[in-house]
């Protein structure tokens, strides 16, 4: 007779190491699901260089709220921040994830944005907001950006405003689809007597290489100028003039913003 070798068998798992996976697994759950927001601030702050960051979070990573302040890399800078406080929520799903960003301060409503993740990156979509549902926030927040913005002191209200934006990111490569649009309202600054000295429109169109266009919409600095993103790099060419019999009232101004070519000042950027 064959002799049949019996194979030792596994010992059942005790039920107190059942009760250690249970446990570890809950913990694991409870601290994801309740990660308290400052480490949704810590990770912005990371990831721009200190250039976002969110101060005073409340609440979790996936419904929180805080304040927003702008700056450069430079810590012992100034910064500028929202005049009121900027609150989300996160929804996972299947195709990435959801995020609605709420601030009664500067926008109608919430904004829906979808981060979905690619093979070699990020795709990132905005839902469509026109003029009227713009963001809108006051000029003094780019004075926390560093120069120019902090030397002209810039007063009026900023609309923003987007057209079935997405942004792909990829390491050395980013892809823009789609429209966005920035309104400067009823501008003023510390270097003209003349409040306001005008409006003015940035749109910036994707494509392969997303082009760019500076139009005045009334005033009395006249801003005009286009260019486009090559390789990631900007190219901008443009100028500013001063509307008949503001010449001198502009005058310091126009020295400042670009090189003087006569009674225009050139604007060149890339």
């Amino acid at each position: 007779m064959t002799r049949r070798t019996q194979r030792p068998t596994t010992p059942p798992r005790a039920p107190w190491g059942w009760a250690l996976v249970g446990t570890s697994l809950g913990l694991a759950l409870v601290l994801v699901l309740a990660a308290p927001a400052h480490w949704l601030a810590w990770g912005l702050a990371l990831a721009t260089a200190q250039r976002v960051q969110l101060h005073h979070a409340q609440g979790t990573i996936w419904d929180g709220s805080a304040q927003l302040s702008l700056g450069t890399d430079d810590a012992q800078a100034p910064r500028s921040a929202l005049p009121g406080r900027l609150a989300w929520q996160l929804q996972p799903s299947w195709l990435g994830l959801h995020v609605q960003l709420q601030a009664p301060c500067c926008l109608s409503g919430s904004w829906d944005w979808m981060l979905r993740p690619q093979s070699s990156g990020l795709l990132v979509k905005a839902q469509d907001r026109n003029p009227l549902q713009a963001l809108r926030l006051p000029s003094t927040v780019l004075a926390g950006l560093g120069t120019p913005w902090n030397t002209l002191q810039l007063q009026g209200t900023l609309a923003l405003s987007t057209k079935g934006l997405s942004i792909s990111m990829a390491p050395g490569r980013l892809n823009l689809q789609g429209q966005l649009q920035l309104q400067a309202l009823d501008i003023s600054t510390s270097l003209s007597t003349l409040r306001p000295i005008g409006s003015y429109q940035l749109r910036m169109q994707g494509g392969a290489e997303p082009t760019l266009e500076l139009q005045t919409l009334e005033g009395a600095l006249q801003l005009q100028g286009s260019g486009r993103m090559t390789s990631g790099r900007l190219q901008f060419a443009g100028f500013a003039s001063a509307a008949a019999g503001r010449e001198e009232a502009l005058a310091n101004l126009l020295n400042i913003i670009g090189r003087r070519d006569g009674a225009r000042s050139v604007i060149q950027v890339g």
